[in-house]
């Protein structure tokens, strides 16, 4: 029987990744090439934002790969929530600024596009790991190009309930997280949100999210 030199190195325990993905394949296609690369277990995969955060807790992953679009709970949102109970690396195919600044706002480690390779997904993912924040060289020159060139738009009159929600919006937090804390009911929070979106002229909650960050509403 052969005994372990006592003195020799551990191997480092392998990155525990959950992946999340709402097309079956892709994410059965990523488990099962990150699968063949040193130091990651895949724990599980998940087809949406809320059974991310759901498997989080009885998988507990390391580092959880998040799509962004997906029906239901998106990767901005299930981020958020998990945020501060694993590393979470977005991978999808958008690579806009809006979905970018809602990431990292959301408390992301990362921005990947999906043309990653698996050697290159797998050594992302041990860097996120180590408190590497992770991002594609596309999504690195998208963000350079924001800091450089975003012209803020002109600060539009919100009352003074509307920008505390604003702010807590632009942090990613939802609904439910924003009623807790400013002690309004959900329906409350809805209909600002809605009188937001039309002061500000925008489609949806990231652009506001966006305006709030060019105006430092944070």
């Amino acid at each position: 029987m052969t005994q372990r030199d006592p003195g020799a190195p551990r191997a480092a325990p392998k990155v525990r990744v959950l992946i999340t993905d709402d097309e079956r394949l892709v994410r059965e296609g990523i488990a099962a090439l990150l699968a063949l690369q040193p130091g990651i277990e895949v724990v599980g995969t998940a087809e949406s934002g809320s059974d991310a955060v759901e498997l989080a807790t009885i998988l507990t992953p390391d580092v959880v790969l998040m799509d962004v679009r997906m029906p239901g709970m998106d990767g901005v949102e299930a981020a958020t929530r998990l945020r501060g109970r694993a590393i979470v690396l977005m991978l999808t195919t958008f690579d806009h600024d809006g979905y970018i600044i809602a990431a990292l706002h959301a408390g992301a480690s990362g921005y990947l596009l999906k043309d990653l390779p698996a050697t290159e997904l797998a050594q992302a993912i041990r860097l996120a790991h180590a408190g590497v924040d992770q991002y594609s060289a596309a999504v690195t020159t998208r963000l350079a190009a924001m800091v450089r060139s975003r012209i803020p738009r002109p600060t539009i009159d919100l009352t003074d309930r509307e920008t505390d929600v604003l702010r807590l919006l632009a942090t990613g937090a939802a609904n439910r997280e924003i009623a807790r804390s400013l002690y309004l009911s959900e329906g409350t929070v809805k209909n600002h949100i809605s009188s937001i979106l039309h002061r500000l002229g925008v489609r949806d909650r990231t652009q506001a999210a966006i305006y709030a960050h060019e105006q430092g509403i944070l």
